[in-house]
């Protein structure tokens, strides 16, 4: 069961975090774009257009649940479900990682879910946002680089 629902583990984390930030609660639904990546691995052909939709429920002020598919580098659809964890802020830019599971990589277990932590960087201003995350690389099955992600405030 827990290898066909790893969203399980990622929703009690998040519901860990929503209880030590308490006090700084919010209730806020974005939609994400896909991402554009630079690869670190430049002399590899992988792709770095990844189109795709996701959501995120940001629910306190350091952190949200965020789930979505997209058009991976290997030219593969990935689906991702996790919690973003941001606890640190400079003028507005919230740093921090995201703890998800993936799917998709015909090289990383056979395309099956696998866990991730992605260091991640967002800045968000009115009802626009930008994520950045730094994809490490993980031997010859996943290709790091850097990627950026556009997003819209739904409501409120």
């Amino acid at each position: 069961m827990m290898r066909r629902c790893p969203l399980f583990i990622l929703l009690a984390a998040g519901v860990a975090v929503a209880k030590a930030d308490e006090n700084a609660a919010r209730s806020e639904w974005w939609v994400d774009s896909g991402f554009a990546t630079y690869h670190f691995q430049r002399d590899q052909d992988l792709n770095g257009s990844n189109p795709g939709l996701g959501m995120e429920y940001r629910f306190a002020d350091s952190a949200a649940l965020t789930a979505g598919r997209f058009y991976n580098s290997d030219r593969r659809h990935t689906s991702y479900a996790g919690i973003v964890y941001q606890p640190w802020s400079l003028g507005g830019v919230r740093f921090g990682g995201v703890l998800a599971a993936f799917n998709g990589y015909p090289k990383m277990r056979d395309g099956g879910w696998f866990p991730a932590v992605v260091p991640a960087v967002s800045y968000e201003y009115a009802r626009v946002g930008v994520n950045v995350a730094v994809v490490p690389t993980y031997k010859d099955r996943l290709h790091g680089g850097i990627s950026v992600q556009l997003k819209f405030r739904l409501f409120p």
